[in-house]
């Protein structure tokens, strides 16, 4: 294995160019229609605009339309959920042969179905032979990756040898993958811990709201029993859907969940919801250019979560209490006692 090619230059596709790297791939960089300012600048001087670093010398950037020729031995998906049709259709205009996807994009269809399930069908529609879908989960900040700070990932695909394989390419000092064949339960647990996240920022949110007190307290108590309660529902998701709940307590879960809780859009919007906003307030206000992926999960699969017989309703009363908030602009209201029932 020794040219990669990377679809997709934003934040975190651009920041795997640094173990791929460090492990002395050749890296080709390709720019959505949306990258034309970060290809320019790579072409130019190799400095990423949006991560602030410059790329290492082995990276070449091409926009999407400059590089048709074949993609070498490793493609790197890393386009937003929502260009995942457009990347289907891009691949199989030019793969003539299987050639390894590992998806950095994170996401479900509508009816909970895996990213990585939905690409590797489209591209066997399309393409006539099967091509080997991996992904990677967990916990993995592109801007901490980019400057080369301690890093664990989960790397899941069905072919176990194949996650060996990409593991040991992309291991680095700093960069350290793990094999896994859990793909359901990683994947559901890199969706959902953006929705969940949600939740846990209204703890801090809410706490503008409440009485002051004489020792200034914090409602970090709070905040936790929202944490523990998204790992229970995600527990409750991947086992009802064929996943494993070890990745709810490892790097997919638990440890994807605690970074995003730490900042970001999805915090944000909790903290908001905490002080009092409707979801509809928030969105026309100061998130209105935002884009929430925990939001936009929720909306996307609540009639399939509210319909499914698959899934014990009971046991997700913080998932239906974000539903309602997402989806009926309620307010956001925690049932306490149903999280300890």
């Amino acid at each position: 294995m020794k040219q990669v090619t990377i679809l997709g230059a934003g934040v975190m596709g651009s920041a795997m160019t640094l173990p791929l790297a460090d492990r002395g791939f050749d890296i080709r960089l390709i720019g959505t229609h949306l990258d034309g300012a970060i290809v320019e600048s790579v072409k130019k001087n190799h400095f990423h605009p949006r991560l602030n670093v410059t790329l290492p010398e082995s990276v070449r950037a091409f926009a999407h339309d400059e590089y048709q020729t074949e993609y070498g031995d490793l493609i790197v998906l890393g386009v937003a959920s929502a260009g995942v049709p457009w990347a289907i259709e891009k691949l199989a205009s030019v793969l003539t042969k299987p050639i390894p996807v590992l998806m950095i994009t994170k996401g479900m269809s509508t009816t909970l179905e895996a990213l990585p399930h939905v690409v590797a069908l489209g591209l066997k529609e399309k393409l006539g032979f099967s091509v080997p879908v991996a992904a990677v989960a967990g916990p993995c900040i592109a801007g901490e990756l980019a400057v080369r700070r301690p890093t664990g990932t989960v790397i899941v695909s069905h072919d176990f040898d194949l996650a060996l394989q990409l593991c040991e390419n992309l291991q680095t000092g700093y960069y350290q993958p793990r094999a896994s064949m859990d793909v359901v339960g990683a994947e559901i647990c890199a969706a959902f811990k953006n929705f969940f996240a949600i939740a846990v920022g209204f703890a801090h949110g809410a706490q503008e709201k409440l009485p002051p007190t004489e020792n200034k307290a914090f409602n970090n108590n709070a905040a936790a029993i929202l944490f523990d309660q998204a790992l229970r529902e995600m527990m409750v998701l991947v086992r009802a859907f064929g996943g494993s709940t070890e990745s709810v307590w490892g790097m997919p879960g638990a440890g994807d969940l605690y970074v995003t809780c730490q900042a970001g859009r999805n915090s944000r919007l909790g903290n908001h919801l905490g002080r009092g906003l409707t979801f509809a307030e928030v969105k026309s206000g100061p998130m209105q250019h935002d884009t929430i992926e925990g939001a936009e999960l929720g909306i996307a699969v609540a009639d399939f979560i509210l319909a499914s017989d698959k899934l014990d309703r009971s046991k997700l009363p913080l998932t239906l209490a974000l539903l309602k908030t997402l989806t009926q602009n309620a307010p956001f209201v925690p049932l306490w006692s149903a999280m300890h029932a």
